[in-house]
């Protein structure tokens, strides 16, 4: 049986949201699409008060921001940029162009193409995400895109300097200073002085999300990526503490990111709960977390770890943090979510920043049909056919003639018969194959 020890918001006024930042977003859209540059600097001007003569950055910006980084933060960029494109180079070693003779004479075969540009997307409204320029960056550099943007919001009036240098560092060939929906309308659509972008990468908040969404078609994207979500799945072989710090721990990010507690002892659901309420009184982002726990916290009991991961593939949680008796259990069965962190020894933030992972994952259940962002989603794979001998064309036509007439295509058939006309010595009118 299933217990609900604390609920979130309804679905119906979560759609009420979504509902309002779809209408905002269509309307900014057309207005960027409509009058360019203008809207953009508008609306940069609206909402972050920021309106420089430029919002690329020149090398001399690029620069001067590096320059007030410390010394510790640029080695420890360097870390993290390094465990992320290790990774993704792993990943993309994995993927192999292939050609097979199929029958003879007959060979197909494919080949993983790099999209030829992208923008990439870094949120810095609340808190300033370098780890996001590593993520979509890197990964875009390890995959051998062409053309690499990235753009972040200002903050305080200024490009954020450790954004710029992990940007920069990370090999974005153009540097931004813009935010939100503003951001990804300009580098889809382009405007005068920014050239549009074959796809969109990167986390962001709700509406840089139902941006993306909109956009898609026009544009290729990673997929989508909101507010963050995370769930702790734990038995009695962790305490309170660990578990209430793992949900506060995302619940920081905004008022709106979904924290879950799976567990299967009520002991551990109350004791979680209590833990949070003392956390909540000394974390410094206490506010924040407060309000994403308040209306979007949830703690739910099974009896049976049978019923957790019923549960868990339910819910289809970004981020999925798993402590119990039978860790690997859960790595093996569990069929929807953005990325597992297992056992008590690692965490969401090392995910987040610096472990080599991608931290652009799936949200609102988006993991039932797609993984995170990884250096194959720069790739695509299109595929190729050759036939090499007469035999193999006129063999292979005979078949394609045949399954064209039974669909009604002569026009398709004909393309068949020529071939097996021609290299097959075979008098096949077109007459005929329309009978």
């Amino acid at each position: 049986m299933i217990r609900h020890l604390k609920t979130a918001r309804s679905a119906e006024a979560r759609a009420e949201d979504d509902a309002r930042v779809r209408a905002t977003v269509e309307g900014i859209l057309a207005d960027i699409e409509k009058r360019g540059d203008a809207a953009v600097r508008d609306l940069s001007e609206r909402f972050d008060q920021y309106a420089p003569q430029a919002f690329r950055l020149s090398e001399a910006e690029i620069e001067a921001a590096m320059s007030k980084v410390a010394k510790r933060d640029l080695d420890d960029v360097r870390f993290a940029q390094a465990q992320v494109r290790g990774f993704a180079e792993a990943q993309k070693a994995s993927m192999k162009d292939i050609e097979v003779e199929t029958l003879p004479g007959i060979i197909l075969g494919h080949k993983n193409i790099p999209v030829n540009s992208v923008g990439c997307y870094v949120p810095g409204g609340k808190y300033p995400m370098v780890a996001s320029a590593h993520m979509s960056v890197v990964t875009a550099k390890v995959a051998g895109v062409k053309r690499i943007i990235a753009s972040a919001p200002p903050q305080g009036g200024a490009p954020h300097p450790a954004i710029v240098a992990a940007m920069h560092m990370g090999g974005a060939d153009e540097i931004y200073c813009l935010g939100g929906i503003q951001a990804v309308g300009a580098m889809a659509l382009g405007t005068e002085t920014i050239a549009p972008v074959d796809m969109l990468v990167g986390p962001g908040n709700a509406f840089v999300a139902e941006a993306k969404r909109q956009l898609f078609g026009r544009v290729g994207i990673d997929l989508f990526a909101g507010p963050t979500e995370t769930m702790v799945i734990a038995d009695e072989t962790v305490d309170a503490e660990i578990c209430a710090t793992d949900l506060l721990g995302q619940a920081e990010h905004g008022i709106n990111s979904p924290a879950v507690l799976l567990t299967n002892s009520e002991r551990l659901a109350r004791g979680t709960m209590a833990e949070i309420e003392r956390l909540l009184k000394i974390l410094p982002t206490g506010a924040t977390a407060a309000k994403s726990w308040e209306d979007y916290g949830e703690v739910i009991v099974c009896d049976s770890y049978e019923e957790l991961l019923q549960q868990a593939d339910f819910i289809a949680s970004e981020h999925v943090q798993v402590m119990t008796d039978r860790d690997d259990w859960f790595l093996q069965n569990m069929t929807s979510y953005g990325a597992l962190f297992l056992g008590p020894r690692t965490n969401v933030a090392y995910g987040d920043k610096v472990i080599g992972t991608n931290h652009t994952l799936p949200t609102k259940k988006a993991g039932r049909y797609t993984g995170g962002l990884w250096v194959g989603k720069f790739l695509k794979t299109h595929s190729y056919q050759k036939v090499l001998t007469d035999e193999a064309s006129a063999m292979i036509g005979e078949y394609c003639s045949r399954l064209c007439m039974l669909e009604g295509f002569v026009g398709h058939a004909e393309q068949a018969n020529v071939r097996v006309r021609r290299y097959g010595g075979r008098n096949v009118p077109y007459a005929e194959a329309a009978e």
